[in-house]
């Protein structure tokens, strides 16, 4: 049945292609997809220009095919079914046919940034999140349509309910109901768009748009020519400058009249180009052109020393006039130009301008250039260099943002979209030569703010020097150019508005000025009420805008999905310092400070063996997990603490002590030292608001969608509100000096520090954790950390290992600061079980050689090089605190570098911003109070110990005749001895007197002895002996004559 389509419709269509304004339909019901091909062609009947490409963006499952192939298969058996008939054209697939459809995945949504589309459709409601919903809305311009795919509901209220598939990340063991509070603030915010339109799946329009009841035609003012006021005044002035060459044909070109602000440049940039034929310059915005001409202005300065930056929102025409300044630099004689960006694909754009720039100057491709594609598949042919042959051969080449290091010869750089790209590596990209800069700084991806809070603010100080030096160190020029009007669509565009309201996006410069600074003593903390916050009432909506402004203003990496994750996680609570409150005064109280806290803890124990034995954790409850992880305990996970997720400080109060005072009353609430509650006083839980009540009794052509009454209050005061029961408090945060004196200032602990640096800021991820006073765990109360004490100890040990290799490039000063040990010793108290450990492990380490070569280098004998092995054993032992001695600041941050860190004396030197001379005085001073504490210990062991070699008597020489005398005396005492051991006992036996002792003497007293010498006595022996005797005799004859018979025998043969 054909139907006449609602007269609004199309003239919101139509006002908005005059006004080169998008608009967005909302289409509710199962047959919502028939009703894009009206819109369609409702669209391009308004359109003069051609039929407009499509976005379609989907989350896993397209009814239809995206390929033709495929499409047309599955028409053939939709007609061999009977559901189609063949003879009737269907709408749809001709839609499908004929138009520039391009599909995309939600999950792939990040390829389409920087192109442009007339019509976005987005199906699967419940895939979407904020950042899905804002890049794909950005790609749409002027003139164009949003539409919304919505399944058939009762009730618009049931998307109040409706399961998000990003509350799957939200839940946790511990907490499981998440609330949709964010669809509940979007569908309320679309009925205040005047751009939106909520219909069913027949383009009835739905009485949530009740603005579209008061809808009129517009109508351009345009003078006889068809030229707006603001085309007038351009085109006059082009007149006037006509003749002047080439900032009149420059001008010529330009769109509007902002450029004209910068006529000083223009006639610079005629002094120094007065050859270039720019008289066919791209188009450009008034305030794109801004930007080309400061480039220019750059580029032609020569010096080298400038850094441009270009910060805008999306769709401001960034990459368009990087593009057409690179062109500017080649006519000017550059020659190494380099670009990097995350992707060669996200410079389409840029190198597309620069191709449409050189060919206005002249500049024939595959004559005066060349255009060189990426072999790579998955870069889809993407352009990644320009070669240049017309004057001289000048190259414009792309370079990987990690390949830093390659960069040589540089002319110019070029950074476009830097927001997404770690923030370490844009700082290495910059050096001695030209940089352009280009990023996106509220938008919704990368690390957004970080660039703006951090590195254009190290780069506006140094462009800024207090004593001007012409020195090669002498500072860099900086400017900064934003750009505030859209090139897609024109300024006042109530998508874009609405677009930044819903996720607050452009809350940068909207930051409330505070009227008094109260002392952080008279301030109390609020919670505040999620329910009441998202409700989109007019002062909840103004409070939620001024949180979020000073989340933007103080925090470094912040995206639309963050507010979702705001409204509906179930275990994220939301506080707010404020100052004194006069409730006499009808107004909101100044926002000092904002803390996010979110409950963790409360796992089972059979879930934390499942994930220490499967080795993964799931998401949510952060610090349980890593602490599970960490040192394997599974019992930690069961305690319940709170994660403080954010912690931010007006930016007109910062070090004021209103970020302590936050984090000391959050501390006390939790402890229970704040509630007016009894203990066993039970909270009476307030009956839940009942959203479809109303919806139930109506249909969707009837029901009226307002934001809820009987709230509960916005702030509820500490005093009024049970805590929860936790076991401690904890931060996740990017190690940095500032933040981790701050925790470690509000007695914070870390037990964990990343080994690998964030790839967003370069920051390695700390988690700290402070013990709450409670009763259920007892701790020795000699611990200053409680029960954290044996954890803390080991993070220490761990730490200190680690500094020679994953923390070996860490700041110092902030390595010290986590090791946090002990160098003042003035006060220790020597005790002998303290000096027999020390001479223990001296005796396990230190050989007796080790100390006498600590004692050559300490008497300066020898150089330091000569102890550099011994220098990581000693600061080991020193700063475990089992070295007590007691050194100076400068001297324990030597001993760290050059013994925890293994750094020499050069890195040493830079480190620590010294000179050389200095580093090594302080280095032989630390050694000489190591060596002499250690020698007081043990130096009598070590001495004994030591192997000494023998001493050699040095005796003067005797006479020659005195050693010949003792020579001779050797040679008899020699001979003797060889002559009695030739002897054989047994021959000498037979000799044998046998005769006892009286009768010899008696033969001696007679005094008859021959002159011989020989006397006889009478013998003792049988005669039984002395026929023995003669027989062995006449053996040894007879033996003897044979030996002579056979020498003789032997002779004769």
């Amino acid at each position: 049945m054909r139907k006449k389509v609602d007269e609004r419709i199309r003239m919101l269509i139509e006002n908005g292609v005059r006004q080169r304004h998008r608009s967005m339909f909302v289409i509710v019901g199962d047959k919502s997809r028939d009703q894009i091909v009206n819109l369609n062609y409702m669209l391009s009947k308004s359109r003069v220009k051609s039929r407009p490409s499509v976005l379609w963006c989907y989350r896993d499952k397209l009814e239809i095919s995206s390929h033709k192939k495929k499409r047309a298969k599955q028409i053939k058996k939709l007609m061999q079914r009977g559901l189609m008939d063949p003879e009737k054209a269907d709408p749809f697939s001709l839609f499908l046919e004929t138009s520039d459809i391009t599909y995309c995945l939600y999950k792939d949504s990040e390829r389409v940034l920087g192109n442009t589309f007339g019509m976005c459709i987005l199906q699967d409601f419940e895939a979407l999140t904020p950042n899905l919903l804002a890049r794909s809305i950005e790609t749409v311009e002027g003139g164009g349509l949003i539409i919304l795919l919505l399944r058939a509901l009762s009730s618009l209220t049931s998307l109040y309910t409706m399961v998000m598939d990003v509350h799957e990340r939200f839940r946790t063991e511990s907490h499981t109901q998440a609330t949709a509070r964010f669809n509940e603030r979007f569908l309320l915010s679309i009925a205040s768009c005047k751009s939106c339109v909520v219909m069913d799946d027949e383009l009835n329009i739905l009485p949530i748009s009740s603005h579209m009841k008061f809808i009129q035609p517009i109508t351009n003012n345009e003078d006889s020519e068809g030229l707006s006021e603001r085309e007038r005044e351009l085109k006059d002035l082009k007149d006037q400058f006509r003749e002047d060459f080439p900032v009149g044909l420059l001008i010529g070109k330009c769109f509007t009249m902002d450029q004209v602000l910068f006529s000083p440049i223009l006639s610079k940039f005629t002094l120094h180009i007065q050859n270039l034929p720019f008289s066919n310059v791209q188009k450009l915005s008034h305030v794109q052109g801004k930007a080309v001409i400061n480039f220019l202005d750059s580029i032609l300065d020569k010096s080298l020393r400038s850094t441009v930056a270009l910060l805008a929102a999306r769709g401001r025409g960034k990459s368009a006039s990087l593009g057409l300044a690179i062109a500017g630099a080649i006519a000017a004689g550059y020659s190494n130009i380099f670009v990097t960006a995350p992707s060669p694909e996200n410079l389409k754009t840029l190198f597309d301008f620069v191709c449409k720039g050189i060919n206005v100057l002249d500049y024939k491709e595959h004559l005066h250039y060349d255009v060189v594609k990426s072999a790579d598949p998955e870069l889809k042919k993407a352009t990644i260099q320009i070669n240049v042959y017309k004057q001289h051969r000048q190259t414009i080449q792309y370079v990987r943002p990690h390949d830093h290091q390659k960069l040589s010869q540089v002319e110019l750089l070029v950074i476009d979209e830097a927001a997404a790209i770690p923030l370490p590596i844009v700082k290495s990209l910059l050096g001695p030569y030209l940089v352009f800069l280009s990023s996106t700084v509220n938008g919704y991806e990368g690390t957004g703010r970080s660039l703006s809070l951090k590195l254009l603010q190290q780069l506006e100080c140094q462009s800024q020097p207090s004593v001007p030096s012409d020195g090669p160190n002498s500072s860099r020029l900086f400017k900064k150019i934003e750009l505030n009007e859209s090139i897609r669509y024109a300024s006042g565009d109530p998508i874009e508005s609405w677009l930044n309201e819903l996720l607050c996006l452009d809350l940068a410069n909207s930051i409330p000025n505070i009227s008094r600074l109260p002392h952080p003593k008279e301030c109390d903390l609020y919670y505040v009420n999620r329910d009441t916050l998202f409700s989109y009432h007019k002062e909840s909506e103004l409070f939620l805008q001024r949180m979020m402004a000073l989340y933007v203003a103080s925090h470094y990496k912040n995206s639309p999905n963050d507010l979702q994750l705001m409204a509906d996680a179930p275990a994220h609570h939301l506080f707010v310092l404020l100052g004194p409150v006069d409730e006499s005064k009808n107004q909101l109280p100044d926002i000092l400070c904002v803390a996010q806290v979110c409950l963790e803890g409360q796992i089972s124990q059979k879930s934390a063996m499942r994930s220490l034995s499967e080795g993964h954790a799931p998401s949510g409850d952060q610090i349980p997990w890593k602490f599970c992880e960490q040192f394997q305990d599974n019992v930690f996970p069961s305690l319940s603490g709170a994660r403080i997720v954010r912690i931010a400080v007006h930016p007109s109060a910062v070090r004021l002590g209103y970020g302590s005072a936050a984090v000391d009353l959050l501390s006390r609430y939790y402890e229970g030292q704040m509630t007016l509650f009894a203990e066993d006083e039970e909270e009476i839980e307030e009956p839940e608001v009942k959203i479809t009540e109303a919806a139930q009794k109506a249909s969707l052509l009837e029901e009226s969608i307002k934001p809820r009454a009987n709230l509960p209050p916005l702030l509820v005061h500490l005093r009024e509100r049970h805590p929860e029961k936790l076991h401690y408090l904890g931060v996740s945060f990017g190690l940095t000096q500032e933040l981790f004196r701050f925790w470690r200032k509000h007695n914070f602990y870390p037990f964990y520090v990343g080994q690998i640096p964030s790839a967003v800021t370069g920051e390695h991820t700390c988690m700290v954790l402070r013990p709450l006073n409670n009763d259920n765990i007892e701790v020795n109360e000699s611990h200053k950390c409680g029960f954290l004490d044996p954890f803390y100890q080991d993070f220490r040990q761990r730490f200190r290992r680690l500094l020679g290799t994953s923390f070996r490039h860490l700041n110092f000063k902030l390595a010290m600061s986590v090791l946090a040990s002990k160098i003042d010793f003035s006060d220790h108290e020597p005790s002998e079980y303290g000096t027999n450990i020390t001479s223990k492990i001296l005796g396990d380490i230190l050989s007796p050689h080790d100390m006498k070569r600590l004692e050559a280098y300490s008497n300066n004998i020898v150089d330091y090089h000569m102890i550099l092995d011994l220098v990581p054993i000693l600061a080991h032992r020193y700063f475990s605190e089992k070295l007590p001695v007691n050194l100076h600041g400068a001297q324990a941050a030597v001993l760290f570098c050059m013994g925890l860190q293994d750094k020499d004396i050069g890195a040493t030197k830079e480190e620590l911003g010294i000179q050389r001379e200095q580093v090594l005085s302080n280095f032989i001073k630390t050694m000489k109070k190591l060596y002499g504490y250690l020698n007081n210990i043990a130096g009598k062991e070590i001495e004994a110990t030591l192997p000494r070699l023998k001493e050699i008597d040095m005796a003067p020489l005797k006479s020659l005749d005195v050693e010949l005398e003792e020579a001779g005396r050797e040679v008899k005492e020699k001979s003797r001895a060889t002559d009695e051991a030739n002897v054989n006992p047994k021959l000498l036996q037979k000799y044998a007197i046998d005769a006892d002792d009286h009768e010899i003497e008696k033969a001696l007293q007679n005094g008859k002895v021959s002159a011989s010498g020989v006397i006889s006595v009478k013998s003792n022996k049988t005669k039984a002996d002395k026929q023995e005797k003669h027989k062995e005799m006449k053996k040894s004859k007879r033996k003897g004559t044979d030996r002579d018979r056979s020498d003789s025998k032997k002779k004769r043969t």
